[in-house]
């Protein structure tokens, strides 16, 4: 399959994927028709997901039966009316109707909006009518139906709300029932151009409201580089990326790139994360490719790993946060395989990473994708040298696949995100380059600390904080001060052995000195029960700043 969208498949090394990695675009390309159905044709027997969940459920799809599958699924949208440009939201968890549904939007035409099981019904209205949904395909759980239900009358453009079970209320579709009843499936005779929208999600909102990103026809090729590269996955693989189908980490490791290089998905459909079931579920499904955000292994590590066999893991990747030394090198004592980081944001797909050819620097997001022209640029405007801190750009003059069409219907957010002419894409993310061209994360533009005339970022902080034994989780910010302008804050969140007291303050501000540099130390530290976060499980420095501020003036 890779052949069809790339001159050459294989590289011997690092510089031969930077030269020669070239994505050859079909016209109107489909990826439900282009890849789904392809892989249907071709190998109709190719494992394609294996579905399990923590009720003791197995199911395993074929290419050949998730093409029957989206096809009824598609057939029954559109006996809804549902057809091009409308927009659907998709609350599924990672059930496997989420696949049917998003690769059955993708054949009529339609705008799929995954979105999380997490939103409360203020969440639900704001989406609805942000992006004009016109339907609602979501899990039949008492808790989520009461907030798409609750949502209906304070969102015009709502027409249908579609329940997968268990619970199909009055006021609501069945899905299943309209499976069965679905007519056989004729393609549209015009689906999409490659410039027409094919997916809308709303970002995590850690700086303010979500936005909503808008990707079209062509973002699963994108991901190529994140399945094939990155991933390193063949067909022979089974993959597993440990992320919920409304978070943009599952069009990363749950469908696009890993089904267009025809790798099986393994999807473990769970209420309560578990490190021990799912360590079990890695050992028994014999899985061979794992991806998970920091915190992910962070609990795993905390197991006892030689109770498992994971021998047939083989290969680890990560993204989402900058990865702490301290986990790379246990996963690696335990393993004997690296983490391979990445790094990336809902706009785009994986944009700097540690690609197979590359030795792995705990910490470091790797090095740039060929696939995009990336760039550091200091506050004044040139290419940051080596060393200094710079924010992440990526230049637009040959737009690259992945990357983003817009914000939709948000002008003065597209002209803050695009400048010089539309040429240039500003990630906000700060990061230095070191003197082998490894990229390392600093911490949001508006996160970085100024404190007497350094410039900290939160991350190196963060990083120094979780080695020390008491720390579980942790957030570092800037606090106001009149000498130094800001000083360090870490918001700690500790382990169940440990209780607050000034002797603890004490105790790992000087593990912090010993660490990094010295003048990196927290000067103020707080401990609390939990940190806010967003819906998606971001940290949100934002609101600890606003409540210090609140604090400050109060005084």
């Amino acid at each position: 399959m890779l052949e069809r969208f790339l001159k050459q498949t294989s590289f011997k090394d690092l510089d031969d994927f930077r030269k020669n990695y070239k994505l050859i675009v079909p016209d109107n390309f489909n990826f439900g028709y282009d890849i789904i159905d392809a892989w249907a044709e071709e190998q109709p027997n190719k494992l394609a997901m294996i579905w399990t969940n923590d009720k003791g459920r197995e199911i395993k799809f074929t290419f050949a039966d998730i093409k029957r599958e989206t096809d009824k699924t598609a057939s029954y949208f559109q006996s809804l009316g549902i057809g091009k440009d409308d927009k659907v939201m998709l609350i599924l968890k990672r059930h496997y109707e989420f696949w049917f549904s998003i690769v059955a939007l993708h054949k009529i035409g339609a705008v799929a909006i995954p979105a999380t099981h997490l939103l409360t019904k203020k969440d639900v209205v704001y989406r609805n009518n942000a992006a004009s949904t016109k339907a609602i395909v979501c899990c039949g759980d008492s808790d989520i139906l009461d907030h798409v239900m609750a949502s209906k009358p304070e969102s015009p453009t709502l027409q249908y709300i579609i329940s997968v079970g268990p619970n199909v209320p009055e006021g609501c579709e069945d899905f299943h029932k309209g499976l069965d009843n679905a007519k056989p499936f004729t393609r549209p005779a015009n689906v999409n151009t490659n410039d027409d929208l094919m997916l809308l999600y709303f970002t995590s909102g850690t700086s303010g409201e979500p936005k909503m990103v808008a990707h079209t026809f062509t973002y699963p090729l994108g991901h190529i580089v994140t399945a094939a590269y990155w991933h390193n996955l063949t067909p022979e693989s089974i993959h597993i990326t440990v992320a919920d189908t409304g978070w943009g980490k599952c069009a990363w490791g749950k469908i696009y790139g890993q089904w267009i290089v025809g790798a099986c998905l393994f999807v473990y459909d769970h209420e309560k994360f578990t490190p021990s079931d799912l360590l079990e579920m890695i050992c028994k499904y014999k899985v061979t490719s794992f991806c998970a955000p920091p915190t992910i292994y962070r609990f795993l590590i905390r197991e006892d790993l030689s109770k498992y066999d994971l021998s047939n893991l083989k290969y680890l990747t990560t993204a989402g946060e900058a990865l702490n030394s301290a986990v790379f090198d246990t996963m690696k004592k335990i393993t004997g395989l690296s983490i391979m980081e990445g790094f990336g944001q809902t706009e785009t797909t994986m944009t700097i990473g540690t690609f197979p050819w590359m030795k792995p620097k705990p910490g470091s997001m790797g090095l740039p994708n060929p696939a995009y022209d990336i760039d550091l640029i200091t506050a004044e405007g040139r290419s940051a040298e080596e060393g200094e801190e710079g924010e992440i750009i990526i230049r637009t003059k040959n737009y690259p696949y992945g990357l983003f069409k817009e914000y939709y219907r948000a002008p003065e957010k597209n002209a803050e995100a695009f400048t010089d002419n539309h040429t240039v894409y500003h990630t906000g993310d700060v990061a230095w380059r070191d003197e082998d061209g490894y990229f390392w994360f600093v911490g949001r533009t508006d996160d970085v600390i100024k404190s007497s005339g350094y410039r900290i970022g939160p991350f190196e902080v963060e990083s120094a904080l979780m080695t020390h034994p008491a720390v579980v989780e942790c957030a570092v910010t800037g606090v106001p001060d009149p000498i130094r302008g800001k000083v360090v804050k870490a918001t700690i969140v500790l382990g169940k052995d440990y209780t607050p007291s000034e002797e603890l303050i004490k105790e790992i501000q000087n593990h912090v000195k010993k660490v990094t540099a010295p003048y990196k130390y927290p000067r103020i530290i707080e401990f609390v029960d939990e940190l806010p976060k967003t819906i998606s499980g971001k940290i949100r420095r934002k609101d600890i700043r606003k409540q210090d501020e609140a604090k400050a003036q109060q005084k």
